[in-house]
């Protein structure tokens, strides 16, 4: 009997605990082995990683490698995690991911595949029909060929600029936010986007 009652206080907490479950609190008892709170912390967090990494990865087995490697990483950084009020776990677990793309672009890059030569004459023709009539409205197709059109441009950056670009740009992320998530300071996320903008003008010019 008193065994069935300590297995009722101990469920009646974790309910209590799942009431108002907040990532620092997941994140504080998987960092001390409960393993139901780190599932619960890649539940809660793998789409929208997932859908990070693709904005550098377009295909489904890169993104599913390095979300696998972002929430391994995890795992063993999260003894040293301290809640920030500045910052949320969110933020601090979508930095390990921004780098874990940025050490795989960074070698990617060692071995290119020349992504510009994949460019086919069809989708020359619509970057052409887009920036000669940005006005008009794209139909869904379209909108799904922009993004790969627009994936392959930016696949010839340096991964920095790659990196700022799409984040800025596709994600319209805040210069500030980008900061915190690459480590840079304000003034070099800038420069980089500026930097990154002229690269991608230079390669869009060989078409347009």
């Amino acid at each position: 009997m008193e065994e069935t009652m300590k297995n009722i206080d101990r469920s009646l907490s974790r309910l209590d605990i799942d009431a108002k479950e907040s990532d620092d609190i997941l994140a504080a008892l998987a960092s001390l082995g409960d393993e139901d709170a780190f599932e619960r912390l890649f539940i809660r967090h793998r789409k929208r990683i997932g859908h990070l990494i693709g904005r550098f990865f377009a295909a489904p087995e890169a993104v599913e490698d390095i979300a696998q490697e972002v929430f391994t990483k995890m795992f063993f950084a999260l003894p040293g995690y301290k809640p920030d009020p500045e910052a949320s776990f969110a933020a601090w677990l979508s930095r390990i991911s921004i780098n874990a793309c940025y050490d795989r672009l960074r070698r990617d890059r060692r071995r290119p595949e020349d992504p510009i030569g994949s460019i086919a004459e069809h989708e020359v023709a619509r970057l052409h029909a887009r920036i000669n009539n940005a006005s008009a409205r794209a139909d869904a197709e379209s909108d799904v060929i922009s993004r790969d059109l627009a994936s392959k441009l930016l696949a010839n950056l340096r991964p920095e600029d790659r990196i700022v670009l799409a984040l800025l740009e596709i994600d319209d992320m805040p210069v500030a936010e980008i900061a915190r998530l690459t480590g840079w300071s304000k003034a070099k996320v800038k420069v980089r986007a500026h930097r990154a903008r002229a690269s991608l003008r230079r390669i869009l010019s060989r078409y347009v």
